[in-house]
């Protein structure tokens, strides 16, 4: 099997948090980033508000440029690494790319993994 290619990822502006929504078919009016509605209620990925801890919080990454939804291996290439690493992810994918959200606490950490795995992160 071809590996996946490297990545350029881009750092997201803000910090975020995740939450699930037991119930809801639509996001309160917060800066959402990602809804996924599911039989079990909405998961919202929305920007942490100033008054929430930074062990709550996690710092994204977005992939710099579409690539075919057929090329296989490009997330696996992401948290592969990560998983080798002992950090947890979150992930939504949209049509061009993966949003890739590490918890803030060990953003650094998570940043020099993907370095290391030959990614580019700028931003």
């Amino acid at each position: 099997m071809t590996p996946a290619p490297a990545q350029r990822l881009r750092v997201l502006p803000a910090e975020y948090v995740i939450e699930h929504v037991p119930g809801e078919l639509h996001p309160a009016a917060d800066a959402w980033l990602c809804l996924v509605r599911a039989p079990e209620g909405l998961t919202v990925v929305r920007a942490a508000r100033s008054d929430e801890p930074i062990e709550d919080r996690w710092a994204g990454l977005y992939g710099d440029g579409a690539h075919a939804l057929d090329l296989p291996g490009m997330l696996a290439a992401l948290i592969g690494p990560l998983a080798d690493a002992g950090l947890p992810v979150f992930v939504a994918s949209t049509y061009h790319a993966d949003v890739l959200l590490v918890p803030r606490p060990r953003r650094d950490e998570a940043f020099d993994v993907l370095r290391g795995a030959g990614h580019e992160i700028h931003g």
